[in-house]
């Protein structure tokens, strides 16, 4: 039997480039020491934070539609 273990790599290898970004865009941000040590933080955490913002405008924007188009099912 194959062993397709190369495939999952590619999106560690992502992430991990994700993260690198993150790291650099967020310690050049900081100021302080609290400052630098949270952007390790935000380093590790961004995806969280990005998936938190878009459930946040996913739910704005359909308030808005249901305020617009008030007649559509729910």
């Amino acid at each position: 039997m194959s062993d397709n273990k190369g495939a999952a790599a590619g999106g560690g290898a992502i992430y991990g480039l994700g993260v690198l970004g993150a790291w650099v865009y967020f310690w050049i941000q900081a100021d302080t020491l609290w400052g630098h040590i949270f952007a390790v933080v935000q380093g590790l955490l961004w995806p969280a934070w990005m998936v938190y913002d878009i459930f946040v405008a996913l739910n704005r924007s359909t308030a808005v539609v249901t305020l617009l188009v008030p007649h559509l099912p729910r």
